[in-house]
């Protein structure tokens, strides 16, 4: 029995805007007759389909969109002739207009004839195991949940309810994930963190023996690895977002509603907050704590606990080569201006302020 395809279509019979704009809570502004199939951009769609104002800077296309609606704004309702569905928050609505207009596919369930599966492993008769899957021993697979392609759960893994691995995903030994979690191809979830301890010059090994547990309504991209947790588990709270790329390191946990652009890199030990909003290719120490609701901006450094909620950065903007070899120089410069000014400062506190100096 083949995977279903992990790429919504369009919705055949389409939906009038009137019963979208009940199902969105958006107020109507047009004919409400109209039936819309898909979404597009404002630049490209085509005449079947639902467009979003989300930038001022875009009014000039929803000017001129082939949409045959546009989600805006009260402040925006005049910027397209189109239908409109009026929302407070355009890209919320378009979120919920695209997945009700492009549904996930169905799971078919079934277990591929080239599926490995332990006797011992409980498949739900609703779920789907692809082609070349291998189920291990104990392991239990919930209602309606898919198993792709060369997916690997391991021995007394599990997943829940109408949880989606893509192809080639890894769940090792032990592992859980929560109802409806996504995780795309390639992710390895549970293999060991780094954890060595130094003998006589060796390495040696440290057994890793928690687990990761994640929760409900997680999203983990392609080719991320979370790793288990050397001795308490990696924990995912509910509704994590991970993006493509991204390291979790051992013993790791992540609060519910925090979104991490990819490429991150995130250390072990680090309990990060709920709420937060981590750019990509952020790089995060070790052994540290980030508040609730921080944002940190992309390519940022984390080398301590952040105790207060904020928005931090840490990059240096780029510049032309030549001013950057500039900007290096006058760094390297700076320990032996820090020790001038020091020197100076001790002075004028043995000596006293100059004559004629109201500075204090």
């Amino acid at each position: 029995m083949s995977a279903p395809s992990s790429s919504p279509a369009p919705l055949r019979n389409g939906i009038a805007l009137r019963d979208l704009a009940a199902q969105l809570g958006a107020e109507l502004v047009g004919d409400g007759a109209i039936v819309v199939r898909r979404v597009g951009s404002l630049e490209h769609a085509a005449g079947d389909a639902v467009a979003f104002l989300g930038q001022a800077r875009l009014r000039g296309a929803a000017a001129t969109t082939a949409a045959a609606a546009v989600i805006v704004t009260a402040a925006d309702v005049d910027a397209t002739p189109r239908a409109r569905l009026v929302h407070p928050d355009p890209h919320v609505a378009f979120a919920r207009c695209a997945s009700l207009l492009h549904p996930a596919p169905p799971v078919v369930p079934g277990i591929d004839a080239t599926a490995r599966v332990d006797p011992t492993a409980v498949v739900d008769s609703t779920a789907h195991v692809g082609a070349f899957a291998v189920i291990g021993a104990r392991a239990r697979v919930g209602p309606r949940s898919d198993v792709g392609a060369h997916a690997f759960l391991g021995d007394d893994a599990s997943i829940g309810a109408d949880v989606r691995l893509g192809p080639r995903v890894t769940i090792y030994h032990a592992c859980h994930l929560g109802d409806r979690t996504l995780v795309h191809a390639g992710a390895v979830i549970g293999a060991d963190g780094f954890g060595m301890a130094e003998t006589d010059g060796r390495w040696l090994k440290v057994p890793q023996v928690g687990r990761v547990v994640i929760g409900a309504d997680c999203e983990i991209g392609a080719n991320t690895t979370i790793d288990r947790g050397a001795i308490d588990d990696t924990v995912l709270e509910d509704d994590v977002k991970l993006d493509n790329q991204i390291q979790i390191g051992h013993n790791c946990r992540i609060g519910a509603h925090t979104a991490i652009a990819g490429c991150t890199g995130i250390a072990g030990s680090v309990v990060i907050g709920r709420n937060v909003r981590i750019g990509g290719a952020t790089m995060i120490a070790g052994h540290l704590s980030i508040a609730d609701h921080t944002v940190l901006a992309g390519g940022s450094g984390v080398s301590g606990s952040i105790r207060n909620a904020g928005v931090y950065a840490s990059a240096a903007p780029i510049l032309p080569m030549r001013d950057w070899r500039h900007v290096v120089v006058e760094i390297r410069r700076l320990p032996r201006l820090a020790a001038r000014v020091a020197a100076l400062e001790g002075r004028e506190a043995a000596t006293g302020p100059e004559p004629g100096d109201d500075s204090c």
